[in-house]
């Protein structure tokens, strides 16, 4: 056996799949078993959320006043 002198490449080194994500037909199982099966519950938002986006509003429609009318100030 000879050493081939090519670097190895990242598909060569590790496996994609661990054996439980495979079936035994070989086929890979992308049904989630754990948390991400639950579906996500929407929330109140939190104030100082709500601050940062509005300021955040605020700042994109300033800046797009300033640049489309430069003299309105």
């Amino acid at each position: 056996m000879s050493r081939s002198s090519e670097p190895k490449t990242e598909d060569e080194g590790e496996w994609r799949f661990s054996i439980d994500d495979v079936g035994p037909d070989g086929i890979v199982d992308n049904s989630p078993d754990g948390p991400e099966a639950l579906p996500i519950e929407p929330e109140s938002p939190n104030p100082e959320n709500v601050v940062f986006v509005v300021l955040g509003v605020l700042l994109a429609v300033g800046l797009i006043v300033i640049t489309v009318f430069p003299n309105a100030i």
